[in-house]
């Protein structure tokens, strides 16, 4: 039967975490034994051997007090920048990365690619491309964790967390969730399939589509009736949100807050919260009434909102006035 002491490696990261790791216990254990065997020696040279013998007076030698303080501190921080340096770059996923959003549930993991296709408990990826992963909960905190990939990030309720990962080995490769969440949380499993990019393409196309997210995110948007108003114009009594996202907005208190997906959510579910120069505080929440995916459409289909092309005559800041000031109370849908 095979143990293999490690899961396999299967991303671009997971060979700088295990090479850490091994610098890690390599220190360790270096460390464990030459203490271990110090003592044993000591204890053995330097016994007392008779009731009325007396230890005699050691100097302490300068250069081992700066020896035994200098080696561990240059070992620890080689272990925090090493450490540091993959952190950030987990942390950073690059611009081109493919987007999936996830939605955490007591027991089970909702995931939904751009182009529509929904799937739980499972994720289809194409080997070599970078996945960025835009997560939420429901209820509890979940964290997801694929140990193939070395790769782990907790998902908390109220908020968006994000993790990416480039695949480089096609398989089958387990997902699990790392963070106790209740009575079916060893239950809480998954599996991530990385496909070559030609056999992803086939499952994307193949697969039942339930239209891409910025198109159901705007049928939401018309159902709930939110363009009476946000009107594309600006001319309503909430903010316009054509190019909205990614805009530094003013808000009432003065401060500037980024217009990006925690914003947005924010915006939608307590516009009381953040409420834009310029306008009254007139926006519902839709608290309760629209679920974390149909929020996750929303945001979509406001991503998807151009902005306006520049008209001749009119400078920058004249553009910019009414979708800058979008969203936080009377602006999201």
């Amino acid at each position: 039967m095979k143990l293999p002491l490690f899961p396999e490696s299967a991303s671009t990261f997971a060979p700088d975490v295990d090479h850490l790791l091994f610098y890690l216990v390599g220190v360790s254990v270096f460390f464990t034994v030459l203490i271990f065997v110090s003592i044993v020696y000591f204890a053995v040279r330097y016994r007392r051997r008779s009731d009325n013998e007396l230890p005699k007076p050691i100097h302490a030698s300068l250069a081992l007090e700066i020896a035994w303080s200098v080696i561990p501190f240059g070992l620890t921080i080689v272990m925090f920048g090493w450490g540091a340096n993959i952190f950030f770059r987990e942390s950073r996923p690059p611009k081109n990365a493919m987007q999936v959003y996830v939605v955490a549930k007591q027991w089970m993991w909702k995931l939904q690619h751009m182009e529509g296709q929904r799937e739980i408990n499972e994720l289809h990826i194409p080997v070599g491309r970078p996945v960025k992963l835009v997560m939420t909960s429901e209820d509890a905190i979940h964290s997801f964790f694929v140990p193939a990939f070395r790769t782990k990030q907790d998902v908390v309720p109220g908020r968006y967390s994000t993790t990416w990962f480039t695949a480089t080995k096609p398989g089958k490769y387990h997902l699990f969730c790392a963070e106790y969440c209740g009575t079916k949380h060893s239950g809480m499993t998954g599996w991530i399939y990385a496909m070559e990019p030609q056999d992803y393409q086939a499952w994307l196309s193949g697969g039942r589509a339930f239209g891409s997210l910025a198109e159901n995110g705007e049928k939401l948007f018309q159902d709930l009736a939110c363009g009476n108003c946000h009107k594309a114009d600006g001319s309503g009594r909430c903010p316009s949100l054509v190019g909205l996202f990614g805009r530094s907005v003013q808000l009432a208190d003065g401060r500037f807050v980024s217009a990006d997906e925690a914003y947005l959510r924010e915006s939608i579910l307590r516009p009381d919260a953040k409420i834009v120069a310029g306008y009254q505080p007139l926006m519902p929440t839709f608290q309760g009434q629209v679920s974390e995916e149909g929020v996750l459409e929303l945001i979509e289909y406001i991503k998807s909102l151009a902005p306006p092309a520049a008209v001749a005559g009119t400078t920058p800041a004249e553009i910019n006035v009414n979708p800058d000031r979008v969203t936080s109370s009377p602006s999201n849908p």
